[in-house]
C-alpha cells in the first residue's frame, strides 16, 4: 500500500457547530492520536480523503502536512453519514516507519463454488498486524473445486510475508455445504407454511 500526502488544516474550533461549518468548507473534521501525544483535531480535504479510501481503502496510510511539519498517520475510523453517505469524521493513529500495527482486512472470496456446493461465508474481515507501511489491501480465497463439507478456518488463508493473523486461527471462514435438493427447498418451504 502506498503513502498518499494530504494537506491537513489544525482546527480550533470544536463542537457541532464548528463540524458542521468544517463540512460546510469542503473539509472533514479529523482526530489524530497516538505515541501518548496529545490529539490534534484536523480539517482535511474532503473530496482528497474521499479518492484516497476511494483508491487505497480503509486502511490507507497517510503523510499529512500540517502547517510546517509532516506525520504518519493510519485511517483507524471513518464515519460516513447514514443516509447522505458523505463522511462526517475520520479517526487518524499516528505511526512510525516500522512501527506494526493491527488492523482489519476484508476476505475476497474467488471463483465459483463447485456443482451441487453451497458457500457461506462466516466472517468477512480478519485482523491482522503488519508493517504500517506494508498493509495487504485484502485477504483472497479461492473457492473453486472445493468439496462439500469442507469448513475453511482463519489459519487457512495464506497471507503475506511479515503479516501475522491476530483474528482466532480456529475463526470459521468459510463452510462449503452440499446444495439442497429441489424437493428438499420444497419440503423447508412446505414445513415453513405449516407452521405459519
Amino acid at each position: 500500500m502506498s503513502e498518499v500526502r494530504l494537506a491537513a488544516e489544525q482546527r480550533t474550533e470544536f463542537g457541532k457547530g464548528a463540524a458542521r461549518r468544517t463540512r460546510r468548507a469542503g473539509k472533514i473534521p479529523a482526530v489524530l492520536y497516538g505515541h501518548g501525544s496529545d490529539p490534534k483535531h484536523l480539517a482535511l480535504p474532503a473530496l482528497e480523503f474521499a479518492r484516497v479510501i476511494r483508491e487505497n481503502g480503509s486502511n490507507a496510510v497517510l503523510t499529512l502536512a500540517i502547517d510546517s511539519e509532516t506525520e504518519l498517520a493510519l485511517t483507524k475510523t471513518v464515519t460516513t453519514h447514514p443516509i447522505k453517505n458523505y463522511i462526517e469524521h475520520v479517526d487518524l493513529l499516528l505511526v512510525r516507519r516500522g512501527e506494526k500495527v493491527t488492523v482489519d482486512l476484508p476476505i475476497v472470496l474467488l471463483g465459483e463454488g463447485a456443482p451441487g456446493t453451497l458457500i457461506t461465508q462466516d466472517i468477512t474481515s480478519v485482523s491482522i498486524e503488519a508493517d504500517a507501511l506494508n498493509i495487504p489491501e485484502q485477504v483472497e480465497f479461492t473457492v473453486s473445486g472445493i468439496e462439500a463439507g469442507t469448513q475453511i478456518h482463519a489459519s487457512d488463508l495464506v497471507l503475506p510475508e511479515g503479516v501475522t493473523l491476530v483474528t482466532d486461527p480456529d475463526a470459521l471462514v468459510v463452510a462449503i455445504n452440499a446444495a439442497p435438493t429441489a424437493e428438499e427447498s420444497d419440503e423447508a418451504a412446505e414445513a415453513t407454511t405449516e407452521e405459519s
